[in-house]
């Protein structure tokens, strides 16, 4: 018998993995960036087919642990992420895998063509039986250093993008579309999703008004990554505020946070096992410079002056200054179910996006924080669930 389908606000749990390449050189910090133009003659493809047998691994035992989704997402020309086409990463863990959702979080559309893209999600949810969650991003300023778009015109291509998106989605084809970037005879996608009218949608951003915007416009889900707590907390409090102006009800399961956690027997164990990979992730895996980052046009004035008097997150790193600005805990169960409990009833957040695997973390680091993640952590933190609902004002649901 299948499960049966969760609430809205039923606490649901992502494992969110990056899949990096982590065999750099010892001269790597010679480099500004591992974005952009980061050498790809450093990338041994014998290694990095390793890597990805070990981290689709992991990801068929996330499914086996009980973790309701399996994330992936897209970057490009970096050592970050060895996912530039993550349906292929998707598809790959279809047969792998029997329960959790796949989620691609996922293909920037203005990057590519939308009906191609509504094509690819269309054919992994058919394939999956159902199984596909998509998150769109417009993607970060990196991606338009690598890909022939002019980011002054992302935002807007990225809205049209959507809209064919959901038009072939939720119509019946041949359909006619003309706008201002994409104009199609026949819209008429084969085959349509398995879930009607489409899989689970959010968008994904740092902020942006704009983003949130749009958000509540469609009425989706949002989801925010590497930014300040306060400011992932403004962007979800403005997604309940504006949603209702546009006929749309905002529940808990369409603001999702992404939190980094390590669990161990001691929190002394804990911050000894990782550290070193938690830091290698801030100061080296999103190690770039603020050209590559921020390209001219991608944001606006506004916005771009918010970003650039932010905060640094490759100057000097401490624990504290870490903590202060993201959902990072390691500990015992105990401690990080705490954490995970106040940050959902804080962002009114049903779906948590679980980093445990990043950086350097070795194989068995990874599996071990997956499993007690699971086994220890879940049931602490759905035990909770009733009374934190039963916390949050009833007009945000």
């Amino acid at each position: 018998m299948e499960d049966a389908m969760p609430r809205p606000d039923d606490l649901q749990f992502n494992m969110f993995h990056f899949m990096p390449y982590i065999h750099l050189p010892e001269d790597h910090k010679k480099y500004e960036s591992v974005w952009v133009d980061f050498p790809n003659t450093i990338y041994d493809p014998v290694k990095g087919n390793q890597l990805y047998t070990r981290y689709l691994r992991e990801m068929a035992l996330a499914d086996k642990l009980g973790f309701d989704g399996l994330v992936v997402n897209e970057h490009h020309s970096t050592s970050y992420s060895m996912m530039p086409a993550p349906s292929l990463i998707a598809a790959a863990l279809i047969p792998q895998t029997s329960r959790a959702k796949l989620c691609v979080f996922g293909t920037p559309l203005n990057l590519e063509y939308p009906h191609r893209v509504a094509e690819e999600y269309g054919m992994l949810d058919v394939m999956s039986g159902g199984r596909l969650e998509v998150a769109l991003p417009l993607g970060t300023g990196m991606e338009y250093w690598v890909n022939p778009i002019n980011p002054a015109t992302a935002r807007a291509r990225f809205r049209e993008s959507i809209d064919i998106l959901l038009k072939a989605w939720r119509e019946d084809g041949p359909l006619a579309y003309e706008g201002d970037f994409y104009t199609y005879r026949y819209l008429n996608v084969w085959p349509k999703p398995y879930q009607k009218p489409h899989p689970k949608m959010y968008l994904v951003g740092t902020g942006s008004p704009e983003t949130v915007q749009l958000a509540a416009e469609l009425g989706l889900g949002y989801s925010s990554v590497f930014v300040p707590i306060s400011k992932q907390m403004q962007a979800f409090a403005e997604l309940r505020e504006r949603s209702p102006s546009y006929g749309h009800t905002f529940t808990r399961d369409k603001a999702i946070i992404g939190i980094m956690a390590y669990v161990a027997e001691t929190k002394e164990k804990a911050e000894q096992e990782w550290m070193e990979h938690l830091f290698f992730f801030f100061k080296d895996a999103l190690r770039t410079t603020p050209r590559y980052l921020v390209p001219p046009g991608y944001v606006t004035p506004a916005e771009f002056r918010k970003r650039i008097s932010g905060p640094n997150l490759h100057g000097e790193l401490t624990w504290e200054g870490l903590t202060e600005q993201f959902f990072v805990v390691c500990g015992t169960p105990d401690m990080v179910a705490e954490s995970i409990a106040a940050w959902s009833e804080q962002a009114h957040s049903s779906r948590i996006n679980c980093f445990l695997h990043l950086g350097t973390m070795p194989h068995w680091m990874t599996v071990k924080n997956m499993t007690l993640f699971a086994e220890e952590v879940i049931p602490r933190l759905r035990s909770k669930a009733p009374d934190m609902r039963q916390s949050l004002p009833q007009a945000a649901e």
